[in-house]
């Protein structure tokens, strides 16, 4: 009888052994998932360029926003970016493509990028490209892009700026971040 006692306590110690264990497991995994975000948004983009512009790139001759003049940004391309405000640093009038990609270095696949600009397209040409075309990146906002093929997911003929900002979270001032869309700023307040 005292055997049969034993092996239901012996394998409920099991069990409890196991989801433990198990829950552990989770954690780390779930903690190893988010440390691998907050790394791709924080190490792969260069927030801060040159400044130096693709050829052929034209200033916009009355944008929006001028450059000099401060606007707010909307959108949120890394971290910190959303709802800092911005100094123009240049308007141009072209396409902007959001694009998705595998990067030319390897690595997880970048789905729906925003942005690239028509002259970041290498051979681009005149006409603008329609969702679902397959070009090759010509850009180097983030690591492994420059040469990269992408199928472009979406394109919109507008101005885009290159902005200086500092990060709503702090930190060190990004200077000559490309790009932003019109739609994507509002006025300083």
């Amino acid at each position: 009888m005292k055997k049969r006692t034993k092996l239901p306590t012996i394998l409920s110690l099991f069990a409890a052994v196991f989801l433990v264990l198990g829950a552990c497991s989770n954690s780390d995994d779930k903690n190893k998932e988010e440390k691998e975000v907050k790394e791709h948004r924080e190490m792969d983009m260069n927030h801060s360029s040159s400044g130096d512009v693709p050829e052929g790139l034209k200033a916009a001759e009355n944008p929006t926003y001028e450059v000099g003049s401060q606007a707010i940004i909307e959108s949120g391309h890394m971290e910190s970016m959303k709802g800092a405000e911005a100094t123009i640093v240049g308007a141009f009038d072209t396409t902007a493509y959001a694009i998705s990609y595998t990067p030319a270095t390897g690595g997880e696949k970048v789905e729906n990028h925003k942005w690239i600009i028509h002259e970041e397209i290498k051979d681009a040409g005149e006409v603008t490209y329609e969702p679902g075309a397959e070009v090759t990146v010509n850009a180097s906002h983030m690591e492994g892009m420059n040469g990269a093929v992408a199928k472009v997911e979406s394109a919109e003929k507008t101005t885009v700026y290159m902005v200086d900002f500092t990060p709503t979270k702090g930190g060190e001032k990004v200077k000559n971040h490309k790009w932003v869309t019109e739609s994507e700023l509002s006025a300083s307040k």
